[in-house]
């Protein structure tokens, strides 16, 4: 397998806007985002009715991705490495050719036009790169200007693959002709959505499907909102964040029946979507009621992370669509982006699970904290790429703003925290970010931390010293047993300092002894 960077630029022509999105991919660091820019011309304005490309739209495209072709060409891409796919409006204008050749002439791109079907895949391998998929099927739905994506799928396939003609600028151009819309014209695209939904909900309804995973701007915009009227420092992050039924209900309710001036003032929403939101909202809202959903969860990757993840693996000699762990993937790729020195990390992580198993029965954390833990051990140090004097906030900064894939906003805050307090201060309601957790959330930062200072303590050494770890829990103390494999001078000498953290937290004082193997 070749381990030489690559670099791929993937260029999305939509209905609505086109996009491209620059990686670089390599074995050990996976596909890192280099640049990212969107042009909304409006391709398809017009084209639903009359079936044909307006030709200063078709201009306009060819001016936008030759801008696109030139940023691709600054950012080291090699023209081959530029890939183009165009969906629904292009797919069905009658003049499609003309638009493939003028772009061909002008700009020397190939683009390659592909089914709805096509397209679905490609959400799907976007999707499961972002957002962890369960043993049980998600609704994977993409809600495009001309099409909406429906895929049922799990954690190992999809079980459906289908696109249907009803995105949110061929509905607003064949239903909506008041503002803000009328009873009657609701109704109607109501009843046109349920119509185009039903082999899609009948299949979600036999395989049990309770959950949805949104993707695209008009998901993002809505996501946005909901977010900003809960709570503002969190309406940026928005991968793996999600609402409820009765959240979207509630905003549903008061912004359907705005016009645009009131729209426009909305936190969240984008100028250039004050319209298209509109059957964006009644698409979600049927989607809920038909597929009786209890929640959707959004995803920030989509078709143009799903075209490069198979170009890539078309390239590397790799399944695009094979089955793999994306949180820890994208865990190890951040320790390798900032060059830490994995056999310490992965040594202090091995010990702090030993050290959550073995407490189990005093802290009662459950399962689903043991993994964060692993993962705040594991990059606890990649602070230091900044610099050594307090690399455990600059830890903490890295991990909350790395974009780390399949993580919740809440989990990656508790990872952030938890290693951010693996040296120095112990947690503070006087620091920020530590104070706004959810009380059951700061607990367990407080005892996954503490376990971690342990951790890191019996690591000091960088030597790997430390076999394994063992636990006497006695009335009246805590006894640690070390295994080792030379003299543990240094490691029990800055545990001392480390301990009594975890001492507080759980209200025992802890006594070391160690044997050497």
């Amino acid at each position: 397998m070749s381990t030489e960077k690559l670099r791929l630029a993937a260029i999305d022509l939509g209905t609505n806007s086109f996009h491209m999105v620059i990686v670089e991919e390599c074995q050990e660091k996976g596909i890192v985002e280099i640049d990212r820019v969107k042009d909304m011309i409006c391709i398809g304005r017009g084209s639903i009715s009359t079936k044909k490309l307006d030709s200063q739209a078709m201009e306009e495209g060819v001016a936008t991705l030759r801008n696109f072709i030139v940023l691709a060409t600054q950012r080291d891409v090699a023209p081959h490495n530029i890939i183009a796919f165009a969906t629904s409006a292009i797919r069905e204008a009658e003049n499609r050719q003309e638009f493939i050749e003028m772009v061909k002439s002008e700009t020397g791109l190939k683009v390659k036009v592909i089914s709805g079907r096509e397209e679905a895949q490609f959400i799907y391998y976007g999707v499961r790169n972002a957002v962890t998929l369960r043993d049980k099927p998600d609704l994977l739905f993409d809600i495009g200007g001309g099409s909406v994506e429906f895929i049922i799928a799990d954690k190992k396939k999809p079980y459906l693959l289908e696109s249907r003609k009803i995105g949110v600028a061929r509905m607003m151009e064949r239903f909506l002709r008041t503002d803000p819309v009328s009873v009657h014209e609701l109704k109607l695209l109501q009843q046109f959505f349920a119509s185009e939904m039903y082999g899609a909900a009948s299949k979600a309804k036999e395989l049990g499907v309770s959950r949805a995973i949104a993707s695209s701007g008009t998901a993002q915009n809505i996501a946005r909102m909901i977010q900003s009227g809960k709570d503002s420092d969190s309406a940026d992050v928005l991968n793996q964040s999600g609402f409820s039924r009765q959240e979207f209900e509630s905003f549903y309710r008061q912004v359907i029946s705005m016009d645009a001036p009131a729209r426009r003032k909305l936190t969240g929403l984008d100028e250039k979507r004050v319209d298209l939101i509109v059957p964006g909202l009644i698409l979600f809202d049927t989607i809920f009621r038909v597929f009786n959903l209890k929640e959707v969860v959004i995803s920030d990757s989509a078709l143009r992370e799903g075209m490069v993840i198979h170009h890539i693996a078309n390239i590397r000699g790799r399944d695009g669509g094979g089955n793999h762990d994306i949180r820890r993937q994208s865990v190890m790729e951040l320790g390798y982006r900032c060059n830490w020195h994995k056999p310490h990390a992965e040594q202090v992580a091995r010990l702090s699970l030993m050290m959550f198993d073995e407490l189990q029965p005093l802290h009662e954390l459950k399962e689903r904290y043991r993994e964060l833990l692993e993962y705040a051990a594991l990059l606890h140090n990649v602070g230091e790429f900044i610099s050594i004097s307090a690399h455990h906030k600059h830890s903490q900064y890295i991990i909350m703003n790395a974009d780390l894939r399949g993580f919740s906003p809440t989990e990656i805050e508790i990872i952030g925290n938890v290693a951010r307090y693996h040296r120095k201060q112990p947690p503070s309601e006087k620091h920020p970010l530590y104070f706004q957790l959810k009380p059951s959330h700061r607990r367990a930062v407080d005892v996954l931390s503490g376990i971690l200072r342990v951790a890191n303590g019996l690591e000091r050494g960088h030597r790997q010293n430390v076999q394994s770890i063992t636990a006497r829990l006695q009335p009246e103390r805590i006894v640690l047993e070390a295994l080792t494999r030379f003299e543990p001078d240094i490691e029990l000498w800055a545990v001392e300092s480390l301990k009594p953290w975890l001492e507080e937290v759980l209200a025992k004082p802890i006594l070391f002894e160690a044997r050497i193997q």
